[in-house]
């Protein structure tokens, strides 16, 4: 889900396993610019059309930790792509934890509404969280930890990286 350190995390995990880090978004911004333009422009279809392509990328390559978008999981095939040579690791936090995190985001097209962030993050949670839960392979609670603490986690969960 947005917020919950999915590229902190990512970058702390890849540097203690050895491995590339590379964050979906921020590659896709690189390519094609803002997020917030891409949706703007050509919708969210669109965007999650590059975010597959950008997903059947780099799961062909080999030691990379990849942190992606909270939208992934919710396509079937980025999750079998993701899964070929790799393990989902869900990064589960509280809405509170969101929220706080997301409050001063202006960027996030998702929040861009009239409804109140915590209800639209609950919204977003109550119909992402069951699909990241059945597509894990590990559920990380991330609530008052640190990078370090969870990507420590997320090694001694999969037991290798």
């Amino acid at each position: 889900m947005m917020g919950c350190g999915k590229s902190t995390v990512g970058k702390c995990l890849s540097k203690r396993a050895g491995l590339v880090h590379v964050d979906t978004d921020e590659l896709i911004v690189e390519r094609y610019g803002n997020i917030a333009d891409i949706f703007a422009q050509y919708g969210e279809e669109h965007f999650r059309t590059l975010e597959t392509q950008t997903v059947r990328e780099l799961s062909g390559q080999d030691g990379l930790v990849i942190s992606t978008g909270g939208g992934v999981a919710m396509r079937a095939e980025n999750v079998s792509l993701l899964k070929e040579k790799g393990k989902i690791v869900f990064l589960r936090a509280k809405v509170e934890t969101l929220e706080a995190r997301l409050q001063a985001d202006t960027q996030r097209p998702l929040l861009k509404s009239a409804t109140p962030l915590r209800e639209r993050l609950e919204e977003l949670l109550q119909i992402r969280a069951p699909i990241y839960e059945d597509v894990a392979d590990l559920a990380v609670d991330v609530d008052g930890q640190t990078p370090e603490e969870i990507a420590a986690k997320i090694i001694k969960g999969i037991g290798q990286v």
